[in-house]
C-alpha cells in the first residue's frame, strides 16, 4: 500500500485554529436531522491518484483506501473545512453554544443552504467533547475526521474500530485552519481545492487588514473571564491570538512575562486580579456570551481601573456565535465574522495615545 505523507503548511503569519472546550464551560448538546445528509457535492471530485492515502496523527494512522462517501466530523470546526470543500458530512457535532435552535452554527447553516443540502445528523456532546460512540456507529461513516479535537488515545482506538480516524498531528485543540484544510483535503482527495481555498481566505484577511491601518503594529492581549477573580490569558499558539496577529497587530510581551508556567502544555494560563495591573498592552481583547457579562466584568473596581478599560482600549467580543467564529476560525467562519471583528479592533486601537 502506498502512503502519501501529509504536508503541514507553515502559516504565513499565523492563524492557528486551536481552542479549548472547557473555556466556555459548556453543557452537552443533542439533536439530529436528515437521514442521509449527504454524499459529496458534484464539484468535489477526488484528484486522480489521491487514494489510497495514509494520514499520520499523534494517536495513530488513518488508512483511507478510497474516496469517502460518508464523512463524520468530530471536534470544533472540522465540519467547516469539509463543507468549504464542497462535501456535506453525514454527521457532525451539534453546538448549544453559538448554534441556532437546531444546534447549527450560522455560517454552517448558510453554507448548507447555499449547497441546497439538508442538515446532517447532529451528534450530541459536541460542546463537551464526550464522543457519542453509538451515534457515530449509526452514521455508518467511511471516515471520521477529528483533526481539531481533544479525543484521547482510548477514544481514537475505539473510533478506529468503526472507520479510519484522522486525529490531530501533534497536540489536541492545536491546529491552524490552513493545516486543517490540508488534512481534510488529503482525506477527501481534494488537496488542490484546499490549497485554493487557503489562498482565497488569506486574501480576504489581508483586505480587511489593509482597510484598517490603525490596527497595524498595535500590541494586544487576549483573555477571558471564565473564572472568578482571574483572567484566562491566551498564549501565542491559540487561534484567536493568531487571527489578530494576521490582521497586523502584535502580541503584547506581557503575555510571556506574566506566564508563571509556560511549560504547562496548555494554550492559556490563569492570571489573578491582583496581577492585572501588570498588564502592559495597547488593546485588551476578551470574549463574552452577552453584553450583561461585559457590564458585570467592567463593574469590578479592579478591572475598571485597568488603563485599557478606563481609556476605552478594550475590545469585547460579544455574542456566542461571534465568540465561536473568532475563537475557532475557519474558511467559513473567517469571512462571516471579519466585517464585525476588525472595526471593533480598530475602534479600540484608535484610543491608543
Amino acid at each position: 500500500m502506498s502512503a502519501r505523507p501529509i504536508s503541514r503548511r507553515l502559516r504565513p503569519t499565523a492563524l492557528v485554529a486551536a481552542t479549548v472546550a472547557t473555556a466556555f464551560a459548556l453543557g452537552a448538546c443533542s439533536g439530529g436531522s436528515g437521514d442521509d445528509a449527504s454524499s459529496p457535492a458534484a464539484d468535489s471530485t477526488a484528484s486522480e491518484g489521491a487514494f489510497p492515502v495514509t494520514i499520520d496523527s499523534a494517536l495513530g494512522e488513518a488508512v483511507i483506501e478510497e474516496k469517502p462517501e460518508r464523512v463524520v466530523t468530530w471536534g470544533w470546526s472540522t465540519q467547516d473545512a469539509v463543507l468549504a470543500l464542497g462535501v456535506v458530512p453525514v454527521a457532525m457535532p451539534a453546538y448549544t453554544y453559538g448554534g441556532n435552535a437546531d444546534g447549527v452554527l450560522p455560517w454552517v447553516a448558510e453554507k448548507l443552504d447555499e449547497m441546497g443540502a439538508e442538515t446532517p445528523t447532529l451528534l450530541s456532546g459536541g460542546d463537551t467533547s464526550e464522543v457519542p460512540f453509538e451515534e457515530v456507529v449509526a452514521a455508518e461513516p467511511d471516515v471520521i475526521l477529528a483533526p481539531y479535537s481533544g479525543i484521547t488515545q482510548e477514544e481514537f482506538d475505539k473510533l478506529s474500530k468503526i472507520a479510519p480516524v484522522v486525529a490531530y498531528p501533534d497536540q489536541p485543540w492545536a491546529l491552524s485552519w490552513q493545516e486543517q484544510l490540508d488534512i481534510v483535503g488529503d482525506a477527501l482527495g481534494l488537496a488542490d481545492e484546499a490549497d485554493a481555498l487557503v489562498e482565497e481566505t488569506t486574501a480576504g484577511i489581508t483586505a480587511q487588514s489593509d482597510a484598517y491601518p490603525v490596527i497595524q503594529g498595535k500590541s494586544f492581549l487576549y483573555a477571558a473571564a471564565n473564572t472568578a477573580d482571574q483572567l484566562n490569558v491566551y498564549r501565542a499558539e491559540d487561534p484567536r491570538v493568531q487571527v489578530v496577529e494576521d490582521l497586523g497587530m502584535t502580541l503584547s510581551p506581557s503575555v510571556e512575562e506574566l506566564d508563571a508556567d509556560p511549560t504547562s502544555g496548555t494554550f492559556w494560563y490563569p492570571l489573578s486580579y491582583e496581577n492585572v495591573s501588570k498588564i502592559d498592552t495597547d488593546v485588551l481583547i476578551m470574549y463574552f456570551a452577552t453584553q450583561a457579562d461585559v457590564d458585570t466584568f467592567v463593574a469590578d473596581p479592579v478591572i475598571a481601573a485597568m488603563p485599557t478599560v478606563a481609556e476605552g482600549r478594550f475590545a469585547p467580543i460579544v455574542g456566542e456565535s461571534f465568540v465561536m467564529a473568532s475563537s475557532a476560525p475557519t474558511a467559513l467562519s473567517i469571512p462571516w465574522m471579519l466585517d464585525q471583528y476588525v472595526p471593533q479592533l480598530a475602534a479600540a486601537a484608535e484610543k491608543v495615545s
